[in-house]
């Protein structure tokens, strides 16, 4: 049986990331990916936002890894040419009532680290946006947008330039641990033996943690799917930055957000949905138009076309607080060699250097 030192499951941007950081340590590291390109879920079908680090509870691990991550990817992007650029972000309260979550998001932001956010009336928020409907903001400069798809081929190249190898259309089936080790089996293909094996399958991490033999199967969290659409803006944005409501149950809310070409788009919502679906149905725009003017009045009909949609990697079901990110390695399973990382979704991708570093850690001897 043929025989290497780490696998790693998932070519999305954290698998992408911890590959290029095991490869770097010098181990051999083999990639697998079982749709025929990588990122072709979360990573491609989110926001491409550089998240600054407000709405995360203090202490947790999506706080930390957020606000870490985010300056080592800006560091990253700015050594490797990758286009992005730090945009801004206004979150806003549409009436007096939520003038208090406002507040303790400010707070949050402040005690994770992110103390460049600064609190705006509605004079001195629409004198950045003179298009903006609000009661009072937070500004956020630090936010930014990104090429989600330069990114993670720029992480691909540095791990291959360390040895690492991408292997397209394997789709892991199950593996054993043993002794020093795993039998590792993918579709296709003769098992082959692996001393570390990461599990870094975003959706489908809690399934494919269920599929290792010797792993105490109760310690996986439930897999969840909470579908995003998005609707994209016909014509030309009045907006200069980013334009976030305060959050709703699930999500950040309906949200405006600008591509690195200034083209306008508005989402995700928050869908629950039982398999993965990416179709946009037209007719959720009427509740986009609806959440769209609490900020913005003088959204036009028939100004929204359907974008696209994405599936966050939910631990935690409808109605339930949300979940912080969970690297479960060795010391919390007791399965030496093999590591996961539940639940990645917001703020993964500003996250994933640093979540990199932490998986690595959690790896070591």
């Amino acid at each position: 049986m043929d025989a290497i030192e780490c696998a790693v499951i998932g070519a999305g941007v954290v698998g992408l990331a911890v590959a290029r950081a095991l490869a770097q340590t010098g181990r051999e590291v083999v990639i697998l990916e079982a749709e025929d390109t990588i990122g072709a879920h979360a990573s491609s079908r989110n926001s491409e936002v550089i998240h600054a680090g407000l709405y995360y509870p203090p202490g947790s691990l999506k706080a930390r890894a957020c606000v870490e991550g985010r300056e080592r990817l800006y560091r990253y992007l700015e050594e490797c040419a990758i286009a992005h650029r730090r945009i801004g972000k206004l979150v806003v309260a549409t009436d007096a009532a939520q003038l208090p979550e406002l507040e303790a998001i400010r707070r949050r932001a402040h005690a994770n680290g992110a103390t460049d956010v600064v609190w705006m009336d509605r004079a001195q928020a629409r004198a950045l946006e003179p298009e903006l409907e609000c009661v009072a903001a937070l500004h956020s400069p630090s936010t930014g947008i990104v090429d989600s798809h330069a990114l993670m081929l720029a992480l691909l190249a540095d791990a291959e330039r360390a040895g690492a190898l991408l292997v397209l259309r394997s789709r892991f089936e199950r593996a054993i641990a043993l002794p020093g080790g795993f039998e590792l089996h993918v579709a296709g293909a003769d098992p082959v033996r692996c001393a570390l094996l990461v599990n870094a399958a975003g959706l489908r991490a809690p399934s494919v943690a269920r599929a290792i033999e010797g792993y105490p199967q109760a310690l996986a969290p439930c897999e969840r799917y909470a579908k995003g659409n998005y609707f994209a803006l016909r014509g030309r944005s009045p907006f200069a930055r980013l334009v976030y409501p305060v959050p709703e149950p699930g999500g950040l809310g309906v949200h405006l957000t600008l591509d690195l070409a200034d083209r306008a788009r508005f989402g995700p919502d928050v869908e629950w949905v039982e398999r993965v679906d990416y179709a946009v149905d037209p007719r959720r725009a009427e509740s986009f138009y609806a959440a769209i003017r609490r900020y913005w009045p003088a959204l036009p009909d028939g100004a929204l076309a359907p974008g696209y949609a994405g599936i966050r990697a939910k631990i935690s079901g409808p109605g339930q607080p949300a979940a912080d990110f969970v690297v479960q390695g060795p010391v919390e399973h007791g399965v030496p060699g093999l590591l996961h990382l539940f639940g990645i979704e917001s703020p993964g991708l500003t996250a994933s250097l640093a979540l990199a570093e932490t998986a690595c850690l959690a790896l070591s001897p």
